[in-house]
C-alpha cells in the first residue's frame, strides 16, 4: 500500500525501478476538484452554516460548463479564445452560487434549516442536469457533443507524460488566495466569521446576519461550481450525462472538517484525499482492496474530530487537579489550626 501511495506522489515505481511522472498529473488533477470543494464547505461553516449542497452546486457548474461549451462550439466552431472559456467559466461559477444562494435566502427569510434544503438541491440539481443534458428526457442516450473550449496546457501536460493536468491548477490557486483573503482581510470575512460565531451577538453589533447568510452560501456554491468547470472542461472533451452523484462534494465537506476550514488545511487535506483516491487503481492491481483508502479517509475525519473531545477532556483532569489542590490545602489549614 505504501508503494502505491509513494508511486502517485513521486511517480517513482519501487518494484520496478522506473519513474513516470504521469502519475503525479494525475494525482493533481484528482485532487483539484477535491479542493474546491472542500472550500465550498469551509466557506460556509465558517459563517456558522452547514453545506451539504456542494455535490448539487458541482453539478449545477458542470451543466452550466457544458452547456455554454456546446453553445459556443455549435456557433463559432473552432473559433474560441479565452473570452469564450472565461465565459463558460463564470456561467459554472453563477449556477453554482444561484444553487447555493437559493439555501441561503431561504435560511435568512424562513429560516429553513441548511442542512435540509441543500441536500434537497443535490437531488434537483443532478435530475435538472439530467433533463437539459439527455437528447430525450428519460431515455438512456448520451449527448456526445465535441466542443472546442477546454482548459487544457500542453506545457504542463509534456511535464508529466501527457498527464490530464490542466489549467485548473492555476484556477484552484487562484481559489484558495481569493478563499484566504475574503475570510481573513476583508470586512465581508469578518462579518460572517462573527456570524459564525455568535449570531446574536453579530446582530446587535448591526451586522446584517441574514444578508450575510446569503451572500455566504452564494460564495459557498460558486466554489463547487466551479469545480464542476475544472472537471467538465478540464478532463472531457464531449458532453456528458451523469448517472449519480460523483462524490466530490460529499468528499468535500470531509476535507473541510479535517482541514479546519482554512485555506491552507483544505489544500493539504485536498491533496492528501486525492493522493489515496488515485492510489486506488495501483491498490487493486496489488491485491489490496480498494475499500481501505475509503476506510483511512473515514479515520482520518474521526481522528480530527475527537480532537475538541480530547481538548475537554485535557481541561476536565486540569479542573479535577485544581480542585484536589485546593482540598488538600483547606485540609492543612485545619490541620494547622
Amino acid at each position: 500500500m505504501y508503494q502505491a501511495v509513494v508511486q502517485v506522489v513521486s511517480g517513482f515505481d519501487s518494484r520496478r525501478g522506473t519513474w513516470n511522472s504521469r502519475y503525479v498529473g494525475e494525482w493533481l488533477v484528482l485532487s483539484l476538484p477535491l479542493i474546491l470543494c472542500g472550500l465550498s464547505m469551509g466557506f460556509a461553516a465558517r459563517a456558522g452554516l452547514f453545506n451539504i449542497g456542494a455535490e448539487g452546486q458541482y453539478i449545477a457548474g458542470l451543466t452550466a460548463a457544458q452547456a455554454a461549451a456546446v453553445s459556443f462550439t455549435r456557433v463559432l466552431g473552432d473559433q474560441v479564445n479565452i473570452f469564450h472559456i472565461t465565459a463558460a467559466l463564470l456561467c459554472a461559477i453563477l449556477a453554482g452560487a444561484v444553487c447555493g444562494g437559493i439555501c441561503g435566502f431561504f435560511k435568512a427569510r424562513y429560516k429553513v434549516s441548511e442542512v435540509v434544503s441543500t441536500i434537497m438541491m443535490n437531488y434537483i440539481a443532478l435530475y435538472v442536469h439530467r433533463i437539459i443534458t439527455l437528447r430525450i428526457p428519460g431515455s438512456n442516450t448520451f449527448r456526445t457533443v465535441d466542443f472546442s473550449i477546454s482548459l487544457s496546457n500542453s506545457f504542463l501536460s509534456s511535464i508529466t507524460n501527457n498527464s490530464r493536468l490542466n489549467n485548473g491548477v492555476w484556477l484552484t490557486i487562484a481559489a484558495l488566495i481569493i478563499y484566504s483573503l475574503i475570510m481573513e482581510k476583508s470586512a465581508l470575512g469578518f462579518a460572517l466569521r462573527a456570524a459564525g460565531f455568535n449570531r446574536d451577538a453579530a446582530m446587535y453589533a448591526g451586522i446584517r446576519v441574514k444578508t450575510n447568510i446569503t451572500i455566504a452560501m452564494a460564495i459557498s456554491g460558486a466554489f463547487a461550481g466551479l469545480a464542476g468547470a475544472v472537471v467538465s472542461l478540464g478532463l472531457f472533451s464531449h458532453g456528458r450525462v451523469l448517472t449519480a452523484f460523483e462524490g466530490y462534494g460529499f468528499d468535500g465537506i470531509a476535507i473541510a472538517l479535517a482541514g479546519n476550514s482554512t485555506a491552507g488545511g483544505i489544500a493539504v487535506m485536498g491533496l492528501l484525499f486525492g493522493m489515496l483516491k488515485s492510489a486506488q487503481p495501483l491498490m487493486q492491481s496489488r491485491q489490496i482492496p480498494r475499500e481501505i483508502v475509503t476506510i483511512i479517509m473515514g479515520l482520518v475525519v474521526v481522528f480530527i474530530s475527537l480532537r475538541p473531545g480530547i481538548y475537554i477532556f485535557l481541561n476536565y483532569l486540569e479542573k479535577k487537579k485544581f480542585r484536589l489542590s485546593q482540598r488538600s490545602s483547606a485540609r492543612e489549614k485545619e490541620g494547622s489550626l
